[in-house]
């Protein structure tokens, strides 16, 4: 079909939104350039088609309004929104003249439209919803906002907001423990993002790259949502001599929703809230100032009561049923405040100067017995136990104990220049880092076979045959780590990079490169451990040829370091390992992107094929989110694969995507051979739809469909992966939103009494797991007594859910 009906006429278009001076939308108004005429509908919207590469003028005409006239020169296959208001007193003329600006689209950048965000649905709606839907993105978690990019982990992912680096709290062991994402939807301007092959400017890590930025408000405003899982509150203010300018955001969130549709019923009050503020002051023409704050306290009160969990097969269908005693509590109190100013020296030169402080508390409290009876299920019809255990196979019992305290300190100081000399672009930048980590750990697990206690596998422990043989050996748990640690960790690190764009002949050429550096040293207790350094180098190169097709030629790469940070120094027994050195990564990205139109609307094709090659790894287990590392570098890895995204407008003036990508990566560790490495997410399909109703333009739906792969997981804590490895089944998620809009500014949709000051209100359903598909996170591991066998017990996530949201804005 796409060879078919491509398009590759040298023309463009522009779109808009025709308004009277009551800002109300005018329709019928004729709109014409050359030989082509359309004309608005009710809604006042128009799209009209314009030679591209010369001015073209585009005449607006309406019976009781004044013309309008614009003069328009745009590239070919360009689009360009142009939002006309027309008066009654006199004629308008203007000129438009607009430059392909595809700077992000050689960058390699995805650009997410904020309005977007804020209307897909999704369990944990926000910038990472979206990102899901992205080929080399795995996430198969609703609950959680972690993702892990092209074969990496939740680790290896930047994530800034103003240009300052953003933490996320350290001792999240579960999705549903996790609450709020950091970026506040409702203050967000601009969001770009790398899957890899990014440049030296932003951090060192392995996988992407996540660039929000914050609005800067010219005038009052606000916006509400209210929701069965929360709400939240944002305000826009600006001073009169237009100097000052903040925008303040409150959100809460109750998970219970979610958390009450898995298999085990429990006692949950969740309480997650934050309040964000982004505040700016424009001291002088060459002088701004701004801050970034945000304070947020998770709190997760759990008590599990019942479980009942059915699994096997047809002709074997089992059953496990639990019960509990015990509660969970736990508290993430987060607090964050960033100084950032702007000095232009120059038209060409500018620095800024950024300085930055996370602190964390954290508490992870919990006492829980679970006592479990596991079983076959009658299946005989008519039964009087129909569905109900008929034989059991095992009995036990599991405590799980836990008294984890943290506290984080993190202090940056930042100072960045760009100089824009003639056709070169240079920055360059320098910042301390000073982490500081207290750190009490203890937990412990004991388990039960038919009041017998199980004994961890251990080889210098004797062997234990309960009930047929008397063991008299120690008693100790099965899982057991205690440790205390009081860390410093002092890092240094900078960049430069180059970037310019040229001609080659009659294609436009794009060059970027530049190189890290990494300095940074453990210390603490009785530990002293030595200093490392890096450096790392990338290049980028992009080509845009002269051709009738609009097409981008993108070759990224280079050396990429990831030092560590306090998670990955830790083993499994809690213990610090100063010495571990950084990971290493070679990134080669080919990239092409192809823009076209098909039935007179734009469209584009993005493709990515890439490798990355591995070493000094330090290998690790996922398990929910949490990660455990070795603390060690005796592994190499790779990760190959192609990622590929077909975006444009399916329905007329909406963005929509189709996505597909194919990974595999995998590791060597000590040279025992290549396995399956926990991200290794073979297939990934995700769909992003808008639709509308054509007769009832403000009745509108909203798609977000996941399919994934299974990755390793789930096998248990103890297992060597090289002896058994477990491979969780397909991750499939729909969610799809129903919206009615009942005020839009662009609309023309009545205001009435109290609501007339309101440019935006809707009301909409959304069904979570639509087809209430069954997504396993973990398994639990139980075992049968009589042949002692342990069966993997899926630990289901979500099922069904509806909410009702509402919207407004001011």
């Amino acid at each position: 079909m796409l060879l078919s009906v491509v398009s590759v006429a040298q023309t463009a278009r522009v779109k808009g939104v025709v308004l009277d001076s009551n800002n109300r939308p005018v329709r019928a108004v004729n709109v014409s350039c050359n030989l082509m005429n359309v004309t608005t509908n009710e809604n006042g919207f128009y799209s009209i088609s314009i030679p591209s590469n010369q001015k073209a003028l585009v005449v607006f005409t309406h019976v009781s309004l004044k013309k309008a006239t614009v003069s328009v020169l745009l590239k070919a296959n360009e689009d360009y929104e142009f939002n006309l208001v027309m008066n009654e007193q006199a004629e308008q003329m203007g000129e438009i003249i607009v430059t392909s600006n595809n700077k992000k689209q050689v960058q390699g950048l995805i650009t997410i439209d904020p309005v977007l965000i804020r209307k897909i649905p999704g369990a944990n709606a926000g910038v990472e919803n979206i990102l899901r839907t992205f080929a080399g993105v795995n996430a198969n978690n609703e609950l959680s906002t972690q993702y892990a990019v092209r074969g990496g982990n939740y680790d290896e992912n930047l994530v800034y907001v103003n240009e300052i680096e953003i933490y996320r709290p350290f001792l999240i062991r579960s999705g549903q423990q996790e609450g709020l994402s950091f970026t506040n939807t409702d203050l967000v301007q601009n969001v770009d993002f790398s899957a890899g092959g990014f440049q030296a400017k932003f951090g060192d890590k392995l996988s992407s790259v996540l660039d929000i930025t914050y609005r800067n408000p010219t005038q009052f405003g606000a916006t509400f949502e209210a929701s069965f899982l929360g709400g939240s509150l944002s305000m826009d203010a600006v001073s009169k001599n237009k100097k000052w300018s903040a925008i303040t955001g409150v959100r809460y969130r109750n998970n219970s929703l979610l958390v009450n549709s898995q298999d085990t019923q429990t006692n949950f009050t969740p309480s997650f809230v934050d309040v964000q503020t982004n505040i700016n002051y424009q001291a002088s023409a060459k002088w701004q100032w701004s801050f970034l704050g945000n304070i947020s306290q998770n709190k997760y009160d759990y008590a599990p009561l019942t479980r009942v969990t059915k699994f096997g097969t047809i002709d074997k269908p089992m059953a496990l049923s639990v019960f509990y005693e015990g509660q969970e509590k736990d508290k993430y109190n987060t607090y964050f405040g960033a100084l950032k100013t702007t000095f232009k020296v120059s038209d060409i030169f500018t620095l800024k100067f950024i300085g930055s402080v996370f602190h964390t508390l954290e508490r992870e409290y919990f006492d829980i017995l679970a006592q479990y009876r596991l079983g076959d299920v009658d299946v005989t019809i008519g039964s009087q136990t129909y569905g109900d255990v008929s034989f059991t196979k095992g009995i036990g019992s599991q405590f799980n104990h836990a008294r984890n305290d943290l506290d984080a300190l993190i202090v940056n100081s930042e100072v960045k220049g760009f100089l824009d000399w003639k056709k070169n672009a240079i920055e360059w930048g320098v910042k301390y880092t000073r982490e500081s980590i207290r750190d009490r750990l203890i937990e412990y697990e004991v388990i039960d076979s038919a009041g017998f206690s199980i004994n961890p596998p251990r080889i210098d422990l004797p062997k234990k045959d309960e009930p047929y043989t008397i063991y008299e050996g120690p008693l100790v748990p099965y899982q057991s780590v205690r440790a205390k640690n009081f860390n410093t960790i002092n890092r240094f690190s900078g960049y430069a990079q180059w970037s310019r764009r040229d001609k080659l002949g009659a294609a436009e050429v794009w060059y970027n490169a530049g190189v890290r550096v990494h300095n940074w040293e453990v210390s603490g207790g009785s530990i002293v451990g030595k200093s490392q350094f890096t450096i790392s180098s990338r290049a980028q190169i992009a080509v845009k040829p002269d051709w009738e097709a609009d097409m981008v030629f993108r070759v990224s790469g280079g050396l990429y370091h990831q030092p560590p940070f306090y998670r990955e120094l830790r083993d499994a027994t809690g213990q610090v390992k100063p010495n571990v050195k950084a990971q290493q990564s070679i990134h080669f990205v080919l990239g092409n992107d192809y823009s076209f139109k098909i039935w007179d609307r734009p469209f584009k094709l993005v493709s990515e094929l890439y490798y990355k090659s591995l070493t000094d790894v330090n290998t690790y287990t996922i398990d929910n989110v949490r990660i455990r590392y070795a603390a060690s570098n005796v592994a190499k890895a790779y990760a190959q694969g192609l990622d590929l995204r077909l975006n444009g407008e399916f329905v007329p003036g909406t963005e929509s995507w189709f996505s597909f990508g194919y990974l595999k990566t995998e590791e060597n560790s000590a040279d025992q051979g290549y396995i399956a490495r926990p991200t290794d997410q073979r297939l990934k399909f995700g769909i992003l739809f808008q639709d509308y109703m054509p007769n009832i333009p403000s009745m509108k739906v909203y798609l977000n469909l996941v399919y994934n792969t299974g990755v390793p997981g789930g096998s248990p804590a103890y297992a060597n992966p090289y002896l058994y490895q477990n491979r969780l089944n397909d991750y499939r998620r729909v969610d799809v939103g129903f919206s009615k809009v009942l005020i839009d500014n662009t609309t023309g949709l009545n205001k009435k009494g109290w609501l007339g000051n309101c440019k935006e209100l809707a009301i909409g359903l959304e069904i979570f797991n639509l087809f209430n598909n069954q997504n396993a996170i973990t398994n639990t591991w139980v075992r049968d007594v009589y042949s002692k066998n342990e069966y993997a017990i899926p630990n289901y996530m979500t099922r069904r859910v509806f909410n009702i949201k509402l919207n407004a804005r001011l």
